[in-house]
């Protein structure tokens, strides 16, 4: 009778504190990282309900990737006095890049609210609808790589230091994970986040070299580094059109990926247990 009573409790109600809280974290993250085959399937499948029933599926998302490029091209071109051969092949790569580096925020901020009948029917690792909505955005992201592919055909433009996405991709991948559960746990929290990043997102797409070639800054180029989406654009964009990043560019980009991840990682092992409460 007191070996029985000696036994650990089933239901431990005292709040974990310091490490304790670290070694959840980590736990989640594992068990997150087993489903991840889960994760996936529901990330494609996502894409067919989206566009169930339609005729091209989700070849739309590659055929309005296209016409955007050739019209905001043609226009902006126009506007910039830029030769199309060498604008063209630029505003096609950032358009499809941004296009991942957009939804991605734009869907943090939802992302444990949308699984709200999950998260309180089962126990689930908050990890695991987070890495759902990252393969939902690369399998986006390969349609549109199609759009880039011919206009570097159609230019006979070949893509440069393709090995240098070996550096810069596990930099992208990282970053959306971490921005996910940042801006989830606090869109989870304040409904507000999610018409908040937005409209931010909406102000960076202007402000950063996107439809604009960082090139017609002649004075203040560096204040570049300040917006964290132009170093993260710049270390996939410039090598793949045949430049070099520069140390400073890379520095940045790590600097701000470094404060991403610290930021995330403290958040996620303070709130991550609170978030079925807050949804």
């Amino acid at each position: 009778m007191e070996d029985m009573n000696a036994r650990s409790p089933v239901l431990v109600l005292e709040p974990q504190r310091g490490w304790g809280l670290v070694r959840s974290a980590a736990a989640d993250l594992r068990a997150g990282l087993r489903l991840f085959p889960l994760a996936a399937a529901l990330g494609w499948l996502d894409i067919k309900m989206r566009y169930r029933g339609s005729i091209l599926g989700p070849l739309w998302l590659t055929l309005s990737t296209a016409v955007m490029i050739g019209a905001t091209g043609v226009v902006y071109g126009y506007l910039f006095h830029m030769d199309l051969k060498t604008y063209l092949p630029f505003l096609s790569l950032s358009i499809v890049l941004w296009g991942y580096i957009g939804t991605v925020v734009n869907d943090a901020g939802t992302v444990f609210t949308q699984n709200t009948p999950l998260f309180h029917s089962m126990r689930i690792p908050a990890s695991l609808p987070v890495m759902q909505v990252i393969v939902r955005n690369l399998l986006i992201l390969l349609h549109n790589i199609v759009v880039v592919a011919v206009v570097f055909a159609v230019f006979r433009i070949w893509p440069h230091q393709i090995w240098s996405l070996l550096f810069s991709l596990p930099v992208w991948i990282v970053d959306s994970f971490c921005v996910i559960l940042l801006i989830g746990m606090l869109g989870a929290r304040f409904r507000d986040i999610a018409p908040i990043v937005a409209s931010l997102m909406q102000i960076f797409f202007f402000v950063t070299p996107v439809i604009w070639k960082p090139e017609l800054i002649t004075t203040g180029r560096q204040y570049l580094l300040l917006d964290p989406f132009y170093s993260l654009l710049e270390i996939v964009r410039a090598p793949l059109l045949g430049r070099t990043v520069d140390a400073v560019v890379w520095g940045a980009a790590l600097g701000h990926s470094v404060l991403l991840w610290l930021l995330a990682a403290i958040l996620f092992c303070r709130m991550r247990s609170r978030i079925p409460y807050w949804i």
